[in-house]
């Protein structure tokens, strides 16, 4: 389906597990490079559009060939529409991070950058999430048996946690997940 893209070598730029498994999903061959790239930005910044920005970031520090189109983004979960939560640096924190969210509305947002030497895109997406009251009990057990470490927002939506604890969502799943598969399937589609 997305044979317009067939001369180009695709590159996504990240670690993370899920965001592999959601672009393979679209049967489109592709590699992964990953860069270290600082992940500050302005504080004067609005907060919908910190994924983009940070997205655009990881996407300046790759060196692009002739044929290559580069897939970045960045994941944010929002708060009381001001705080930003990343990926907890520890268990306290993680803690902390999902007693945040139990019980309320969260919105996920994230930013995603593509890039040929011809032509960038980015773009974002924002999904509500409601979670149900977590007792420590439940928070305890998740992060025992799932180490939720390299997630924002400190769980990932289709493990244990979201089973028990996601009451309702308002937008796509997949970017819950990391990324937002079917804005980023018609964005590919239409790219020339």
């Amino acid at each position: 389906m997305l044979e317009n893209l067939h001369q180009y070598n695709i590159i996504l730029g990240s670690n993370s597990p899920r965001r592999k498994e959601l672009l393979a999903g679209l049967n489109v061959k592709f590699e992964i490079k990953t860069n270290d790239t600082d992940e500050t930005f302005p504080d004067s910044l609005p907060i919908e559009e910190i994924p983009s920005f940070l997205a655009l970031k990881k996407s300046a520090s790759y060196t692009l060939e002739k044929n290559d189109l580069l897939i970045t983004a960045d994941t944010i979960v929002v708060v009381d529409e001001e705080i930003v939560l990343g990926k907890p640096r520890d268990k306290e924190n993680a803690i902390q991070i999902l007693k945040m969210i139990s019980g309320r509305m969260h919105k996920v947002i994230t930013g995603v950058s593509i890039r040929s030497l011809e032509k960038q895109k980015s773009f974002h997406t924002i999904t509500e999430v409601y979670f149900k009251e977590l007792d420590d009990e439940e928070i305890e057990f998740y992060l025992e048996n799932y180490r939720p470490y390299d997630k924002a927002g400190a769980y990932g939506v289709q493990e244990w946690i979201g089973y028990i604890g996601v009451e309702k969502i308002v937008g796509s799943y997949y970017n819950i997940m990391g990324l937002p598969i079917q804005k980023l399937y018609k964005e590919l589609k239409n790219w020339y």
